[in-house]
């Protein structure tokens, strides 16, 4: 397979803040990658990296096969970014500012811009100024999109939007990756890498802790169980190696499970239930106890 990013020791290091060590990982061609963990993780900083915004301290990087800092005018020319937060010129209009943004690149962008704004729902004809966060947002998505690019980065995409522009949102990302494009995205939301992305890297407090399949991770899927009883529990109930965060008193227990579901309701099922509620935990649950 062809590598589209390869990460090598990654470092960037801002004193005695947190930055990022040693990250290492390679996305593929074609590939849909996700690139996980909760706020402040160090996800924003790596992708600055990644794209020569930030100057790493150590290690390197490359897309296409050229230096990211070295050849990143090069690189920047089939590479489509929707940072986290964007500032835009508030004077221009939607159409202005996509106008801009396709001569950037040297290319007619136009029918694409029109399509993409049709499908999003946005008015080109508004000044930047006037639009809603969420707005704002699909502005820098159609930027990202409109020269067609082969790499396609994304720092928390979908904030801002509401669900159903988001199954929008994904749909156009679908069609993108149908053409061709590598998809790299970045989210502290688990369900939406899990329903879109083939592998996924995780990182906790700027270290890489694991790249792994989707596959995988749904097979030992995470779930925020509360239960109440119509009896107390017996205190070792819930008490094994796939239960973590237990909280148990009298007839009330909760927990995060990670392993087999159908084990997990068994074990339910055998309690006089008078109540169940089974959720998907915050990434931030699941890096506290599962990657201390």
């Amino acid at each position: 397979m062809k590598a589209v990013i390869e990460l090598e020791k990654l470092t960037k290091s801002y004193g005695k803040q947190r930055g990022i060590k040693d990250v290492t990982f390679t996305v593929n061609e074609g590939e849909t990658f996700g690139f996980i963990g909760p706020n402040g993780a160090g996800k924003s900083t790596t992708i600055r990296t990644l794209l020569a915004l930030f100057e790493p301290t150590g290690g390197h990087a490359k897309i296409f096969g050229m230096d990211c800092v070295k050849q990143a005018s090069e690189i920047a020319r089939d590479v489509g970014y929707v940072p986290s937060e964007a500032a835009y010129y508030d004077k221009m209009k939607v159409k202005e500012l996509l106008s801009y943004t396709g001569a950037l690149y040297k290319k007619d962008c136009k029918k694409k811009a029109d399509a993409l704004c049709d499908k999003l729902g946005l008015d080109q004809a508004r000044r930047i100024s006037d639009l809603s966060f969420g707005n704002k947002k699909k502005v820098g998505i159609v930027a990202a999109l409109l020269h067609s690019p082969k790499l396609i980065i994304l720092d928390e995409p979908t904030a801002g939007l509401d669900p159903l522009v988001q199954q929008t949102f994904f749909e156009i990302l679908g069609e993108e990756n149908k053409r061709g494009a590598t998809v790299f995205f970045s989210s502290h939301i688990l369900s939406e890498v899990q329903k879109f992305c083939q592998r996924v890297a995780i990182l906790k407090e700027g270290i890489l802790i694991g790249v792994q399949g989707i596959k995988e991770l749904r097979e030992t899927g995470y779930k925020k169980v509360s239960i109440t009883a119509k009896e107390d529990i017996p205190a070792d109930y819930f008490k094994t190696e796939n239960a973590a965060q237990l909280a148990q008193s009298g007839a009330k227990a909760s927990f995060i499970y990670k392993g087999d579901v159908g084990n997990l309701f068994n074990r339910i099922a055998k309690l006089g239930v008078e109540d169940a509620f089974v959720e998907e935990p915050s990434l931030e649950e699941i890096f506290l106890h599962y990657y201390e």
